[in-house]
């Protein structure tokens, strides 16, 4: 690009700087020094493939969205938290608010992410053990009581299930009085990377898609601020694969997922909005940062190129990331806040939109109220004291950083166009980037990949060619065991008690009708959340609802591959 290209893009920058808002702050260093909100190559020199990286707010957006970067608003602070019952888990969730934290984000136990109720006898041993057990709407009205549900941004991360659970939310949100309409959060719903890596599905793919498809709809035309998607490359980079890995398996299912919506006839401008990611942010500095930026220039150019969207919005790849937690370790846990201090900053150097940083003593167990104070306290350091909130892509033009960019990013690319071969010539019946990741999740082609890196890193740590500190070396120390959190067994007793009583309170007949109702929209093709929102405020379950769905698609069972 030559000088003049870049002069204009520096003046359109510097317009759209001018006319945002910007934070009531000191833009100064710790030292008093002033220092300009973006930094670019010196007046009247050239730069050969600027347009690749660009000024912030602009196309193709690798140096953030907003021309002010940070200097307009700070990430929000997300901590994920859930543990026990609905009450012990509002009450983590106000010490997070009253903390300074600025959303909030929800973990439910394993019964509720496998679309199970309390006293299913497959949930024996299991509830409130990972997250919060949410068995109906009541529940929900619990979870979030005191906390306004129209004025606090809610992600919740559960895929299987989502849909129901969503109208559970959605009937504790009336039950405060809230407009639905004005709603504002994230539903997780990523079914692709349950089949690729978490393995938290119920049934075939085909029905999720359409449960998916109903939802993208409904969100689109009734709660418009309402993100139904967060497509997860968390989970895939948990499970063990590179970063190109992640980072190309994640956006390759969002592209799945704008078929999808395309397939339903939605405008790609209207329902791509709506869609936002979750990244891992991993202990190695650059080649994380690298990925966020990547990840905004390939999604930008794809929706524009590929999938026609025009608006400016459409274009935009919004993000939440959570610090890597394959990479805490049991042993020398405290080291695991220094871990997490360098994560968190990597994704806050590469742009991302809001931030969960895990708690030291996560190998072990839930986090204690002190374990999650000290996590919150690490963003809190990064945005209030460190500067990094002063300057948009303040690595960018770095020459390693540009060039381990442009790395991951023709990695992706080689991926996607493997994936696509997976899905054939056609014809696709909802696209061929959707086709080809169907065939990969029939035939093992991303577990399989995902196990080789592993299995990769796995011999580079046995071998010491890859360190860990605490593990591998500098294993000595003079640390004592951690005092951890742990869930007790009445706490499952507690909540059959409660369900059970819930139960024999309802109107079982409404609660029938209900939910037979649902399947009948099920059957008819009809978009099913209006009829699983009616059982949602009748009471029914969790385990009632996706029950009478299994009955009526199957469950999935994945092949066995050896």
């Amino acid at each position: 690009m030559n000088a003049d290209e870049i002069a204009a893009g520096r003046a359109r920058w510097q317009a759209r700087y001018d006319a945002a808002r910007k934070r009531d702050a000191d833009f100064t260093t710790l030292s008093g020094m002033p220092v300009d909100p973006v930094y670019g190559p010196p007046e009247g020199v050239a730069y050969p493939g600027f347009e690749r990286i660009g000024w912030p707010g602009e196309f193709p957006y690798t140096r953030g969205l907003y021309p002010t970067g940070y200097r307009g608003r700070t990430w929000t602070i997300r901590q994920f938290a859930g543990f026990g019952n609905a009450q012990q888990t509002n009450e983590r969730y106000k010490m997070i608010l009253g903390a300074g934290g600025g959303g909030l984000s929800v973990a439910f136990d394993m019964p509720t992410l496998m679309g199970r109720d309390s006293d299913d006898p497959q949930s024996l041993g299991e509830v409130g053990h990972c997250g919060v057990a949410i068995d109906t709407a009541a529940d929900m009205e619990a979870l979030f009581d005191g906390i306004d549900l129209a004025g606090v941004t809610t992600s919740m991360t559960i895929s299987g299930p989502a849909v129901p659970v969503f109208c559970m939310y959605l009937v504790a949100a009336e039950r405060q009085g809230a407009d639905l309409s004005t709603l504002d959060g994230t539903l997780q719903t990523d079914i692709f990377k349950e089949y690729i890596a978490q393995k938290e599905w119920l049934f075939d793919p085909e029905p999720h898609l359409r449960l998916i498809g109903d939802l993208m709809e409904y969100c689109a035309r009734e709660i418009p601020r309402y993100k139904p998607l967060s497509v997860s490359g968390y989970h895939i980079r948990e499970a063990g694969s590179t970063a190109a890995q992640e980072l190309a398996y994640t956006l390759a299912d969002g592209f799945g997922y704008v078929e999808l919506g395309l397939s339903r006839g939605l405008d790609v401008n209207v329902f791509a909005p709506g869609l936002s990611f979750f990244f891992d942010s991993h202990v190695d500095f650059f080649e994380e940062i690298a990925k966020f930026r990547a990840a905004r220039r390939i999604w930008a150019r794809w929706l524009r190129d590929v999938y026609g969207a025009t608006s400016e919005k459409a274009l935009w790849l919004r993000f939440h990331t959570q610090t890597a937690g394959v990479s805490l370790t049991a042993q020398q846990p405290v080291n695991n806040v220094v871990r997490t201090a360098v994560e968190a900053l990597a994704a806050v150097l590469g742009g991302t939109n809001s931030l969960h940083t895990n708690a030291l003593d996560e190998t072990l167990a839930l986090p204690t109220d002190e374990s999650a104070e000290i996590a919150l306290r690490t963003q809190q350091v990064l945005m209030e004291e460190t500067g990094v909130t002063n300057v948009a892509d303040p690595l960018g033009g770095s020459w390693y950083v540009e060039a381990l960019t442009d790395k991951i990013e023709a990695e992706a690319e080689e991926i996607f166009a493997r994936i696509r071969q997976l899905g054939g010539e056609g014809p696709h019946t909802i696209g061929p980037m959707t086709s080809g990741i169907l065939r990969g999740i029939e035939d093992g082609w991303f577990t399989g990949h995902i196990a080789e890196s592993a299995f990769v890193y796995q011999q580079a740590l046995e071998k010491g060619d890859k360190r860990i500190v605490g593990v591998n070396c500098h294993t000595g120390t003079i640390a004592k065991d951690l005092e951890i959190l742990r869930i007790s067994h009445e706490v499952e007793v507690e909540q059959r008690r409660v369900l059970a009583e819930r139960k024999a309170a309802r109107d079982d007949a409404a609660v029938r009708a209900a939910v037979t109702r649902m399947v009948e929209v099920a059957r008819s093709g009809g978009n099913m959340i209006p009829a699983m929102l009616d059982a949602a405020r009748a009471e029914a379950t969790l385990g009632e609802i996706c029950d009478a769905l299994r009955a009526e698609w199957g469950v999935y069972r994945e092949p066995a591959r050896f």
